[in-house]
């Protein structure tokens, strides 16, 4: 089987993706915009993966292993990563493939902008550095190395002006480590762009979250200086040499210095690290693109309330102030007994103070217990004048029969479904409910559409069992989307 040949455009995918034209290729296949017949006609990508392999059964393991491991991809569910939407394996005369179905972001990529500007500035590549950062903190995140960022993998999205992450190398790595188990191909370790990946990605096969921090200082370089990697690096040296050609802030040239370290220890170990480093330390993003940052943002302070002093500074000696409190006065006698040394503003003793405070308080017993004690004098004549007639006896009422003890119901058997997956499903039977269509209808639709992908698997039920996870989201994904047709009224039972 060969992936020199590429797809016609208008030709139909699973009676669902209708080729448009054909956006790039690669070693493990081609990359094609396509229409989704089924959403009306919206645009989406399709990544082919179409390996090098001698025989049908090498190919078929190559391409369930690489199934399997891209389920990761369905974790990422971020507005700046496209949607990973489904795998499907199409065959075309001898010719049998994979393809990941993908959103289609619309805009150019920073290569195509640097084609066009020559260089960005300082204040748009710290633009772009904190709408980028966070991105890559959510997918390093979920467990995931981008392993392929270059200007040519990210995308100003036309519709708000934002830098979307595209064309994960972590999906060539999966697709190099299924053919080394399969066939007699090396794994392929350099995946990554030359020039952009550091050096434990591209000769140890080794990449970590602080590897994509590597890459994404190199992509600010060369956005910075118009040129490519390699002439910003001194091979000879194992040193770079950038600040030869870009002139920027010394706080920023620290914060890619340290990106680029040769060491993967001595560089930021995750993108919340370099979001804190860069210069003024908190931006107001723009929405547009390349408008200049305030570097310096004017910083707000909290001024606390003046204090209210609690007594008069130069009260006369030897009395207590009107306005003092139990609590301050108590505090100061406390203080005082203890041997502490407080300021005492009103210059009394603590006897006076012990004794004022006692007049106070017993003052205040007469005020609140004088009152009480004739209002519960006066309660207690008019109860002993008034008598109050006596309630008539309630009759007894009838005894009940004891209920009898129900046997001990049978436990049901436990699951492994996670509570969104449960939640997922109860979903999908009330979105069926809502459009009156029979559980015995529906459910025989969605299994006839399941197992028409895997015929290898018809006749076998799904488990609750962490082995069949992936298999029930994919399961969950047909109904959602004949849901879908239902509701906008594209298809019928």
């Amino acid at each position: 089987m060969t992936n020199n040949s590429a797809l016609v455009a208008g030709s139909i995918l699973e009676n669902r993706y209708r080729i448009v034209r054909e956006l790039g290729h690669g070693g493990f296949g081609r990359t094609y915009l396509a229409e989704d017949m089924n959403r009306f006609s919206e645009s989406c990508v399709l990544k082919e993966f179409a390996p090098q392999v001698q025989g049908a059964n090498e190919l078929r393991k190559a391409q369930e292993l690489f199934e399997r491991e891209a389920g990761m991809l369905y974790k990422l569910q971020h507005p700046q990563v496209p949607r990973f939407r489904e795998l499907i394996r199409v065959r075309n005369a001898s010719r049998e493939s994979l393809f990941l179905v993908q959103d289609y972001v619309e805009g150019p990529t920073y290569y195509q902008l640097l084609k066009s500007r020559k260089r960005l500035s300082e204040t748009e590549v710290i633009q772009l550095l904190i709408q980028l950062l966070p991105v890559l903190e959510y997918v390093h995140s979920q467990g995931v190395v981008h392993r392929d960022i270059s200007p040519d993998n990210l995308i100003l999205r036309t519709a708000d002006r934002l830098p979307v992450l595209i064309d994960f190398g972590a999906v060539k790595q999966i697709a190099a480590s299924a053919l080394s188990q399969y066939t007699q191909q090396p794994a392929g370790t350099s995946v990554g762009k030359e020039g952009y990946a550091p050096d434990e990605q591209m000769r140890q096969g080794k990449a970590f979250p602080c590897s994509d921090l590597y890459a994404l200082a190199v992509t600010v370089l060369v956005l910075l200086s118009g040129k490519d990697p390699k002439d910003l690096y001194d091979s000879v040296n194992a040193t770079w040499r950038w600040r030869n050609e870009v002139s920027v802030s010394p706080q920023l040239g620290a914060v890619l210095d340290r990106m680029l370290s040769y060491r993967p220890r001595d560089r930021y170990q995750s993108a919340r690290e370099v979001i804190g480093a860069l210069p003024g330390g908190a931006y107001t993003v723009p929405t547009s693109p390349f408008v200049p940052v305030n570097p310096t943002p004017t910083p707000v302070y909290y001024t606390p309330p003046a204090p209210q002093p609690a007594v008069p500074v130069n009260p006369k000696p030897g009395q207590v102030p009107a306005n003092a409190n139990f609590s301050t006065l108590a505090t100061q006698i406390v203080a005082r007994a203890l041997g502490r040394n407080v300021p005492n503003p009103t210059g009394i003793s603590n006897s006076q103070l012990i004794w004022r405070q006692r007049g106070s308080f017993a003052k205040g017993i007469g005020v609140v217990l004088v009152p009480g004690i004739i209002i519960a004098f006066l309660v207690q004549s008019v109860v002993s004048v008034v008598k109050l007639p006596a309630l008539p006896k309630l009759p007894e009422l009838p005894k009940f029969p004891e209920i009898p003890k129900l046997p001990n119901a049978p436990k049901l058997p436990g699951t492994s479904m996670s509570k969104t997956e449960l939640a997922r499903q109860e979903k999908i039977g009330e979105r069926r409910k809502k459009l009156k269509i029979d559980r015995a209808v529906f459910y025989p639709k969605v299994d006839e559409l399941f197992y028409r992908r895997h015929p290898e698997l018809k006749g076998r039920a799904l488990s609750d069992k962490p082995e069949d996870t992936r298999l029930r989201e994919e399961w969950m994904r047909v109904a959602e989307d004949l849901l879908d047709r239902l509701e906008r009224g594209q298809t019928k039972l």
